[in-house]
């Protein structure tokens, strides 16, 4: 049965950064990962108040533009397995799954920007291909997309599952300093490209005003996101009015006028 279970909590991890690159079927948020790893462990009660932990941590923290962020869904699928193993105490079980799943989660980090550079490999390689007219290759080469953010959660969801926490702090120890170095600054580059293939497909030009705007509020008054929200609806909503009251005068012309000369057969 642990054979199964564990074999299982390894295909789920894979499902959920699948999931997450474009299906979203099930989602990856930590409380809906809890969901199924509670089915899949036995344990629903532990594994829903491990869930909820971690969802609480990842609230407002999204991978906006392609930046990597805490892995906090596969923080909370490791940690629940761990957790539901060494343990029967729910405390006991939540002390346990943060003390292997913050590291996982941290860990995730890495491996996610390490999957994105490597799947723009993958991707020139496509684009190689079709150039080539060369579709049966091309679609190949994508295959190994998936392949590679799926090892990116299984990997480390395997050998925890195999060994424990203790081979999450060892791999963390025995990385070299500028190889996790070199990961978060290629980690902090990535929402820099996202945000200006975004500004490519917005208009940009029509709403610049509104842009700056919010570059301001942001960048120099220090205004909280949810500030700048407000902003933003409030000036959309004002712009949204004013060209519903510049639209609805020529409506009313050329559907409800008539001329007085103009004569109808009954």
């Amino acid at each position: 049965m642990e054979i199964i279970q564990g074999i299982l909590i390894i295909a789920l991890s894979v499902w959920m950064v699948w999931d997450q690159q474009g299906l979203v079927v099930t989602t990856w948020f930590p409380i809906m990962v809890a969901l199924f790893a509670g089915i899949i462990m036995g344990d629903m009660t532990t594994a829903m108040v491990i869930g909820g932990t971690f969802q609480l941590m990842a609230l407002g923290v999204a991978n906006i533009g392609g930046s990597s962020v805490p892995n906090w869904g596969l923080a909370a699928l490791v940690g629940i397995y761990v957790a539901i193993r060494t343990t029967n105490n729910i405390e006991e079980a939540k002390a346990v799954a943060l003390a292997v799943g913050v590291p996982v989660g941290m860990l995730g980090i890495q491996l996610d920007v390490l999957a994105k550079i490597l799947n723009t490999y993958v991707t020139h390689a496509a684009q190689s291909a079709a150039n080539k007219m060369n579709f049966k290759k091309m679609n190949r080469i994508l295959w190994l997309g998936p392949v590679i953010f799926g090892l990116s959660t299984a990997v480390p969801t395997a050998l925890c599952v195999i060994f424990g926490d203790r081979i999450v702090n060892l791999i963390l120890n025995f990385v070299p300093e500028w190889f996790t170095d070199g990961l978060s600054i290629a980690g902090g580059m990535l929402p820099v490209v996202g945000i200006a293939l975004l500004l490519q497909v917005m208009p940009v030009k029509k709403y610049l005003t509104m842009l700056l705007i919010g570059f301001v509020l942001a960048a120099y008054l220090n205004l909280p996101i949810l500030g700048v929200s407000i902003v933003g609806f409030a000036l959309a909503y004002y712009f949204f009015t004013t060209e519903m009251k510049k639209s609805t005068p020529g409506v009313a012309t050329e559907v409800g006028t008539v001329d007085e000369g103009d004569d109808f057969d009954e």
